[in-house]
C-alpha cells in the first residue's frame, strides 16, 4: 500500500474517472488535514498561528472539520464496499479513524503559553483547503488550458513550497517585522499616519494598494534587472505551467526581501488595521489568481488592474514578453512606466526561464541562486 501511495505522489496527468482515484484521492486529502487538523487542537502553541488564532472562530473550524471526517469516512467507505481502489480508501479512512482516536473536533482547548516557537499549521491546512476549494472550481469552470489536469507536471515541487513557505510563516513575520522596524522606524511621522488614517475607507484601501504596488513594481524589476536578485527570482520563474499552485514557488530568501520592502512604506504611513486586513485579502488573493489556469481578460479593465492574462505574459518565455508586466495589482503602472507586453496574441504560448537551466525539486531550487555559474 505504501508503495502505491508514493507512486501518485510521484506521478502526474489526468486522474482516470470511474475508478475511485479522483473521490480516493479527495477523500485522503480531506483525511490528511483533518489529522493535521487533530494535532494543531492537541498543540496550539506550537502549531498555530497567533495572528490567525485571534481571527478564527474555534467553533466554526471545529465545525468544518466534523464535516471533513464524515465526508472523507464516507467516500473511503463507499469505495472499500465497492471495491474501488481500495489501498487508497484505506489509507484515506485510516486518518479519519486515527483523527478520531485523538479526539476529533472535540478536542478541547485549553489555556496555552505565548510567545513559543511555532510552525503555522493551521495557516497551511485553512489556505490549501480554501484555495484549492476556490481556485480549482473557478479553473474547472472558466478553464485557460482545458486539457492541463489538476496534477499536472512538477506540482510536488510547487506543493514543497507550499509547505515550507506555510510552515515558516512564523519565522517570517518575526524576520520581516524586525527588518520592517530597523530600516523604516526612522521614517515615521504621528501627523502622517494620522492623516492617513482619517481618509475615507475607500480611498485609504485604494492607497495602499498602490503605494504597495508601486513598491513591488521596483522591487519587481529589479529582481530581472540586477543579476544575484534575478538569481533568487528565477525560481519563481522556472515554473512551466500556470495554476493556482504556481504563484506557490519562491525562494525564501525573495520571499523575506519582498515583503519588508512592500511592507516598509505601509509601516511608515500608518494605515489603519481594518485597511490593512483588506490588502491582505486583496494580495492574497491576486497573488493566486493571477498565476492560475484561468482565461480572464476584464476587456478594457485589463489595462488597469493586472488579471490572469497580465500575469501570465510576465511568466512567457516569448521575447516580447521578457522582462515585462511587473505589477502585482494595478496594470497602469507597467503602462506608466512603458514596460507593459505589447502583443498581438491574447495569451503567451509557452512558460519558463528562457533557457531552461533552473532545476525541477524544492531542494535543488533552495540551493540553486548559491551554486549556479550561469
Amino acid at each position: 500500500m505504501l508503495k502505491h501511495i508514493n507512486q501518485l505522489a510521484e506521478s502526474h496527468g489526468q486522474l482516470q474517472k470511474g475508478r475511485g482515484l479522483v473521490s480516493g484521492v479527495v477523500a485522503l486529502c480531506l483525511g490528511i488535514l483533518c489529522f493535521l487538523g487533530v494535532l494543531a487542537f492537541h498543540f496550539p502553541a506550537y502549531l498555530t498561528t497567533p495572528e490567525l488564532r485571534q481571527n478564527y472562530d474555534v467553533a466554526t473550524i471545529r465545525q468544518i472539520m466534523f464535516w471533513a471526517m464524515v465526508v472523507a469516512g464516507g467516500i473511503s467507505l463507499a469505495n472499500i464496499v465497492l471495491g474501488r481502489v481500495r489501498w487508497l480508501s484505506a489509507w484515506a479512512f485510516g486518518f479519519v479513524v486515527l483523527t478520531a482516536l485523538l479526539g476529533g473536533h472535540k478536542v478541547p482547548v485549553r489555556d496555552f503559553a505565548d510567545h513559543t516557537p511555532y510552525i503555522g499549521l493551521d495557516w497551511f491546512i485553512l489556505d490549501l483547503l480554501g484555495s484549492s476549494l476556490i481556485f480549482i472550481f473557478i479553473e474547472k469552470l472558466f478553464p485557460l488550458r482545458r486539457d492541463q489536469p489538476v496534477f499536472r507536471p512538477e506540482w510536488q515541487t510547487d506543493f514543497h513550497h507550499f509547505i515550507v513557505n506555510h510552515m515558516v510563516v512564523g519565522f517570517v513575520l518575526l524576520a520581516t517585522n524586525l527588518l520592517v522596524h530597523k530600516l523604516f522606524g526612522w521614517a515615521t511621522f504621528s501627523t502622517v499616519q494620522d492623516a492617513v488614517k482619517d481618509l475615507p475607507f475607500v480611498v485609504e484601501l485604494f492607497l495602499i494598494v498602490l503605494v504597495a504596488d508601486l513598491m513591488q513594481y521596483w522591487t519587481h524589476r529589479a529582481y530581472h534587472e540586477v543579476p544575484w536578485l534575478w538569481r533568487l527570482h528565477a525560481v519563481h520563474h522556472s515554473v512551466k505551467s500556470m495554476d493556482w499552485l504556481a504563484g506557490s514557488r519562491q525562494h525564501i530568501l525573495e520571499l523575506l526581501i519582498t515583503r519588508t520592502l512592500v511592507l516598509g512604506p505601509i509601516f511608515v504611513l500608518g494605515f489603519s488595521k481594518e485597511v490593512i486586513d483588506a490588502y491582505i485579502v486583496i494580495v492574497g488573493f491576486q497573488a493566486v489568481f493571477n498565476h492560475a489556469n484561468v482565461s480572464v481578460r476584464l476587456g478594457p479593465l485589463r489595462y488597469l488592474i493586472v488579471t490572469p492574462n497580465f500575469h501570465h505574459w510576465h511568466h512567457s518565455q516569448d521575447q516580447e514578453a521578457l522582462d515585462r508586466n511587473y505589477a502585482a495589482h494595478f496594470a497602469f503602472i507597467d503602462y506608466l512606466f512603458g514596460t507593459a507586453v505589447k502583443s498581438d496574441r491574447p495569451w503567451p504560448s509557452e512558460y519558463g526561464v528562457l533557457g531552461d537551466y533552473v532545476p525541477n525539486g524544492f531542494w535543488q531550487q533552495f540551493k540553486f541562486p548559491f551554486t549556479w555559474k550561469g
